[in-house]
């Protein structure tokens, strides 16, 4: 029977949660594949420069803000505690403790008390806890407290019999608990019972707290006493019911006073400081895991869980808080109202409700299936524009009094509470009240364009569409026709623009800005101070949203979420703008949806649900960044990390060096990004970016300062990190280089002087003779033209020579013909006359005249010089005879033209010839004419 009482009540007890429709903060998580270590994490501590520590069975994990790092654990055991006290992180293990610092570099390194303080350890002996105490530092293990004195670095311990479970700082005064045994209390060094209490014997103990003055004790199974004057009482609270069941094994208290407890197999649940459970997030509502091993508030308030799988950061200060439909029970919120103490949710499937300050899950309104356009309250009514018509809610009731399908929204008519107008799908109509009814009452006539965003302005209905344009429709008085329809040619159609009337004035809204209705001009006009709420690069809707309860104007962009309110020292209006992560839930684009639900409070629709911001969570926080660490490399060998303290001073092969940094900001929706300025080569700062390390690759030699800032949401952080360092100039470039290289130049101009100088020498001599050889040339070159001057002029004498020869020769023959002519006719006429003898022999004399031979031998030496003298030496037994034939043939004159010369017959002339050939001993295949020629 007990065990079925328990199974009842546990059961009860987790479906009372399961049915709890909560807004639960921010949860960051934290993944060992994301921080590269073990599983599990054990206990979390936060030092001075905001960076968080935890225990993991690898190791101590460290966290930046922007990267983890591991530090293995220093026995290869797991860390099961870590607390950090004046920047010194401590840590235990299996038979080990001691403390970690952190060197020039940026890293951390170990040093073993255990080992320094020579401490023996009983068998199988884990550190649990640390605690801090003026002087002292306490490190608890399930068998005893080792009580380490900084000032004379000694060490004492405090011995059980039974289990230490646990320890516990309060009000300056350390307390543990003996299991079976009660609640001690350390002073002077020994242990001092405090009660024995069966409650504090039979229940272990979970934390202790300070509570008006007296001590909170908190059960593990129990809930929580309160102890004062040795009384033990239970503390009255709403949770009593169920806290005893909910298997609370970690638990802290927060500055603000209420509690955060962790469960072994559901998740943490929230205690107010009244004693109610405020909210309760486990595995199914956004946690990694359900069994919680450690819980720490940092110093910005988020909620640290050290889990059995992960590491989560809660943060419950953050102005959002999230209602995530993770099933898509709901689906995409488009419109949201409150009404009677009802929060009503449009989304794209139809109407849901649930009473506003309730946890209960939301109720579907039955006949409201499909998409809610719009919640409108009006005349203290609340209607709903839906896909197929219009509807009027009360509690979990929704009445369709209007079934033309597609009401975008409906605004009041001015001067006439009874009659409302309705955009819809095709154009605009007017609703009227009759007799406590609203029904529908006319379309307005001459306007049929869809009216998703319109405002009624002084008897014109002003229509936005995003595709057309803007419409200005003038109606008549009693609203069913549509006079005039004018389109306003000065404005641009725009994606997801919008038209709304804040104040009494008109905007319209898209890309380029926000522009006002000038009534007198009747024009639109750029607003300057409105188009502050969103830039032309950040743009991605149009829509404003009018809260005219608290006077503000929303809008949306793509990193923000701003809204115009009253100036408190002026009329001119404030623009706020709002960080708006890129990983917050978004509603689909140009149904954008914000509605004010309570004080602060505002509910945003989202796709997967919706966020509640809480204005009064804002403030303005600030941001340090600090550099990390800094490492050189030649792209060869292995990073070398480099002093962050000093400037730096680096060789030109380490000329590749990386900058990590980052700021210790854990809110899960505010996004940081970094920019960064190296003076020396990139004076510009960059552009904005989310990562948090930068490597500038092959710099030149020369002064470098490098800058880094960083923008959490959008804060500029209140510091700029700065490092100097030069790179050095390679060998070649140093003094000692130029040096040599100034020897080596020096040198190498004597050295040229004088090759330069003999070389100059070598070629003056060789254009000298050059020259000389030249004018020899040149003479020679003269000799040669006076020689072929003097050959032309002999060629010329030869010539004349040889045509005196030949004219010479021509007259003989002639005249030797002749007289052989006339010799012949005398012989004819007369033998016998002696006169004709004479004459005859006269004629003969003249044809053997030696003087003829002699002037043609003349001749013929000056025209072919030595001629006879070579063939005379060639042929010695050559006679004068022969020598006169051969000087005829080498005139190349034939038998006939020689027998006149010779004054013999042509046969005898061949004759001649034959026995000329037998003294030259001339073959008879060879011509006579031939071999003279060539001689």
């Amino acid at each position: 029977m007990k065990n079925i009482f328990w199974v009842t009540t546990l059961l009860h007890f987790f479906c009372h949660f399961l049915v709890k429709a909560q807004e639960i903060p921010p949860i960051e998580i934290y993944t060992p594949k994301s921080y590269q270590a073990g599983n599990q994490n054990w206990s979390i501590a936060q030092s001075k420069d905001k960076y968080i520590y935890v225990a993991n069975n690898k190791g101590l994990l460290e966290f930046n803000g922007a990267k983890w790092r591991l530090y293995p654990s220093p026995n290869e055991t797991i860390i099961r505690s870590v607390s950090v006290f004046n920047d010194v992180i401590y840590t235990g293990c299996s038979k080990e403790f001691g403390y970690w610092q952190r060197n020039e570099f940026g890293d951390l390194y170990y040093t073993s008390l255990s080992k320094n303080l020579q401490i023996e350890f009983l068998e199988e002996e884990e550190f649990w806890n640390i605690v801090e105490l003026d002087n002292y530092i306490l490190f608890q293990s399930l068998e005893r407290i080792y009580i380490y004195n900084k000032s004379n670095t000694s060490y004492s311990f405090i011995d059980s019999d039974t289990t230490i479970y646990k320890m516990f700082k309060v009000n300056g005064s350390i307390y543990f608990q003996k299991t079976k045994d009660g609640l001690y209390k350390i002073e002077n060094g020994k242990s001092k019972l405090i009660s024995n209490n069966d409650v504090l014997k039979n229940n272990l103990l979970v934390n202790v707290f300070n509570y008006k003055g007296k001590l909170l004790i908190e059960t593990e199974a129990n809930g929580f006493y309160v102890f004062n004057n040795n009384r033990l009482n239970k503390w009255d609270i709403p949770a009593n019911k169920s806290l005893p069941q909910s298997g609370v094994y970690r638990s802290t208290q927060l500055r603000d006073g209420s509690f955060i407890l962790g469960t072994r197999s559901n998740g943490i649940l929230h205690l107010t400081s009244e004693g109610e459970i405020n909210y309760h997030i486990n595995i199914k509502s956004g946690l990694s895991n359900n069994t919680i091993h450690s819980i720490f508030e940092d110093s910005e308030n988020n909620i640290w869980l050290a889990l059995d799988n992960g590491v989560n950061c809660v943060n419950i200060k953050s102005p959002f808080s999230i209602y995530n439909d993770k099933e898509g029970k709901i689906g995409t919120v488009y419109a949201s109202a409150v009404y009677n103490n009802y929060l009503y949710l449009g989304t794209n499937q139809g109407l849901y409700c649930k009473p506003i300050l309730s946890d209960d899950e939301f109720e579907f309104i039955e006949g409201t299936q499909g998409p809610v356009r719009c919640l409108v309250k009006l005349n203290n009514s609340l209607f709903c524009g839906h896909d197929t018509g219009t509807f009027i809610v009360n509690k979990n009731i929704a009445e369709l009094i209007i079934d033309i399908q597609g009401t975008w929204n409906i605004i009041p008519i001015k001067n006439n509470e009874n009659l409302l107008l309705q955009g819809n799908y095709t154009g605009l109509n007017v609703i009227a009240n009759v007799n406590g009814k609203w029904i529908f009452r006319n379309k307005i006539d001459g306007f049929d364009i869809s009216s998703k965003f319109f405002e009624l302005y002084n008897n014109n209905i002003f229509v936005s569409h995003e595709s057309k344009g803007v419409y200005k429709v003038k109606v008549n008085d009693d609203f069913t026709k549509a006079e005039q329809v004018e389109k306003d040619s000065t404005l641009k159609k725009g994606l997801n623009s919008s038209i709304i009337k804040h104040n009494g004035n008109i905007f319209y809204a898209y890309k380029e800005g926000v522009f006002k209705y000038n009534p007198s001009k009747k024009k639109f006009f750029k607003d300057s101070i409105l188009s502050q709420l969103y830039s032309k690069k950040e743009y991605t809707s149009g829509k404003l949203i009018s809260d005219k309860e608290n006077n503000i104007l929303w809008g949306f962009s793509n990193k923000n979420l701003n809204y115009v309110s009253p100036g408190k020292l002026s009329s001119t209006p404030k623009v706020n703008k709002i960080s708006f992560s890129t990983l917050l839930p978004k509603g689909l684009t140009g149904y954008e949806n914000i509605s004010h639900l309570q004080n602060n409070k505002h509910l945003i629709g989202t796709s997967t649900g919706y966020l509640v911001l809480d204005l009064g969570k804002l403030n303005e926080k600030t941001y340090s960044i600090f550099i990390n660490s800094i490492s050189t490399n030649d792209l060869k060998d292995s990073l070398q990390v480099v002093d962050k303290y000093i400037e730096g001073s680096f060789k030109s092969k380490d000329n590749n060096i990386e900058f990590s940094y980052s700021v210790a900001e854990f809110d899960k929706y505010l996004d940081t990004e970094y920019q960064y300025q190296l003076k020396g080569i990139y004076p510009e700062w960059s552009s904005w970016s989310t990562s948090s390390s930068i490597l500038f690759k092959n710099l030149s030699y020369g002064d470098y300062v490098f800058n880094v800032r960083a923008k959490v949401g959008n804060n500029i952080t209140n510091n700029t990190a700065t490092y100097s360092f030069k790179i050095e100039k390679p060998w070649h470039l140093s003094n000692e280089a130029i040096v040599i290289y100034i020897f080596f130049v020096l040198l190498f101009t004597s050295l040229m002087h004088n090759l330069y100088k003999r070389y100059y020498r070598k070629q003056r001599e060789k254009l000298i003779q050059k020259a000389e050889r030249e004018l020899e040339l040149k003479e020679l070159e003269n000799q040669q033209q006076l020689m072929r001057f003097n050959n032309e002029k002999l060629r010329q004498d030869i010539e004349s020579k040889n045509r005196e020869l030949g004219i010479s020769t021509m007259s003989l023959i002639k005249k030797n013909e002749f007289l052989n002519s006339i010799k012949k006719e005398l012989k004819n006429v007369s033998d016998n006359d002696k006169n004709l003898k004479s004459v005859i022999r006269i004629i003969d004399k003249n044809l053997n005249n030696t003087d003829d031979w002699n002037v043609f031998e003349e001749a013929f030496n000056n025209a072919d010089k030595d001629f006879l003298k070579k063939i005379k030496t060639m042929h010695p037994s050559l006679t004068s005879n022969d020598l006169r034939l051969c000087a005829y043939l080498r005139l190349n004159l034939s038998s006939k033209e020689i027998a006149p010369l010779l004054n013999i017959s042509p046969r005898s002339v061949e004759v001649k010839r034959y026995r000329l050939r037998k003294k030259m001993d001339l073959p008879h295949e060879s011509s006579l004419t031939n071999y003279i020629l060539e001689v």
